[in-house]
């Protein structure tokens, strides 16, 4: 039997030494057996209900309506998130590292929710060694982000870059030439592999250019994972710093499909629009308020509460002075940003996973002190206060302050950190959509007529 000793990967000049598969060969071997289940499943309980909504629900935002597949995560509300099956506590142990590193590299997650599988030290570095190959943006975007101006919000210019580079668009292009449909997950591949290893210059590119010297004076190193090259394209060298991002940019990838930006990118990719388009969609949504944008609204709630504090003469305080604090915001109306949940009903384990690395890298730092008194002190209150159903705290009450400790302060751009994670989640689980062959959404829609008919008519 003969092995294939050296590969060449996506018709690339970067050469791979490995006899095991690579990403695209896995899901070559993985996507028949999925669809022939899926398939089966459809046949045999097609009729079956797996849900009901009601009125609250159908004016509520559709809560907890079980209407979405999605491979790549699910969320229980006691547990929190599961990657295909994993904790985030069980991917921290079980996925590759970086040399002498102790978090998972977002390589190794993205290998996860594409396969369902847990990868290889192997598979995890050919694929970092091919994202490096498919980096590098083309001049007119780099011009173009150059020209934005700095007032123009970050996550306006990353939308607005992306899609510039759907000219590259791999799907777009073969579609066009009249692609199989069972080739549309292979073309879906490829622009998400692109988009992926392309996002961390553009994201990097209008952070120098917004609040730096708009250079970016780093060049995809292909022995570096994907994270350190983000870094250093932001101009950050700190090995400390390279290990809190692969933190955030593995747990930022995915939470299930029903959120803003999964949703999004899943609806708008429904209609075959390519990866690009798709994706864009999805960061509109992420940079409203309620979803991603929260992560900055609570680090300024956090800072202006510190600089309450210090009003009062003194840079630490009571747990009690906290909670009069804290209900002083409430009573004027105002709530508490960080804590409570539209699923999870227990602290958000991707909160959990952050404190820890705080406690391991930085436990005197004033601010992480604050947020874990706050941790101590809030759920208290808001329990007393009686109006949300999950008084404890969720992913962005933690993220701002780690990364202030490390000097990144530009607040307006934390989103952008969030979007080139979850380009991860939302792009594996579109591949998904096109190999299942899910069709274009079009949920039914009623008026509130119709409701109140329905409801009429019921009760008699």
């Amino acid at each position: 039997m003969f092995t294939r000793l050296t590969r060449v990967a996506y018709n690339r000049s970067v050469r791979f030494y490995s006899t095991e598969p690579t990403l695209k060969e896995r899901l070559l071997q993985i996507i028949p057996a999925k669809v022939e289940q899926v398939k089966q499943l459809k046949t045999d309980h097609g009729d079956k209900i797996i849900g009901t909504c009601t009125v609250a629900q159908a004016y509520g935002g559709m809560r907890s309506v079980k209407s979405l597949v999605t491979e790549t995560s699910s969320l229980d509300p006691e547990e929190g998130i599961r990657f295909r099956g994993l904790t985030i506590k069980e991917c921290q142990e079980r996925l590759p590292k970086a040399t002498g590193g102790a978090e998972p590299l977002p390589e190794s997650i993205l290998w996860l929710l594409l396969t369902g599988e847990v990868p290889t030290d192997g598979q995890v570095k050919q694929l970092s060694k091919d994202l490096a190959a498919r980096a590098g943006l083309p001049k007119f975007v780099v011009d173009m982000i150059k020209a934005f101006p700095k007032e123009m919000h970050p996550m306006s210019q990353l939308g607005a870059a992306v899609l510039a580079l759907q000219t590259g668009s791999k799907f777009t292009e073969q579609y066009q030439g009249g692609m199989k449909k069972d080739q549309y997950w292979a073309a879906t591949l490829e622009d998400s592999l692109d988009l992926i290893a392309k996002l961390p210059e553009v994201a990097a590119l209008i952070y120098r250019n917004t609040y730096k010297d708009g250079k970016v004076n780093h060049k995809v190193d292909p022995n570096l994972d994907w994270s350190a090259n983000f870094n250093r394209m932001l101009g950050y060298e700190s090995k400390e710093f390279d290990e809190l991002m692969r933190l955030y940019l593995t747990i930022h990838t995915d939470h299930e499909g029903g959120n803003v930006s999964a949703h999004t990118t899943h609806l708008v990719g429904s209609a075959l629009s390519d990866p690009y388009l798709s994706f864009t969609a999805g960061m509109c949504g992420l940079a409203g308020p309620l979803h991603g944008l929260a992560n900055q609204e609570v680090l300024t709630w956090t800072l202006n509460l510190q600089k309450r504090i210090k009003q009062d003469g003194v840079n630490e305080v009571s747990n009690e002075r906290l909670a009069e604090l804290i209900w002083e915001g409430l009573n004027a109306g105002r709530v508490v940003p960080g804590f409570g949940h539209a699923v999870l009903r227990k602290t958000d384990p991707r909160y959990t996973c952050q404190r820890e690395f705080a406690l391991k890298h930085l436990p005197q730092d004033p601010l992480f002190k604050l947020v874990s008194q706050i941790y101590e002190v809030v759920p208290d209150v808001l329990t007393k206060h009686g109006k949300t159903k999950n008084p404890f705290p969720n992913v962005d009450a933690h993220s701002g302050c780690l990364l202030t400790h490390y000097g990144f302060n530009e607040h307006n751009f934390y989103t952008v950190l969030f979007g080139v994670s979850r380009a991860i989640g939302v792009l594996s689980s579109l591949v998904w959509d096109r190999a299942l062959g899910h069709p274009i959404e079009r949920p039914k829609s009623v008026t509130t007529e119709w409701i109140a008919n329905f409801v009429k008519s019921d009760s008699k």
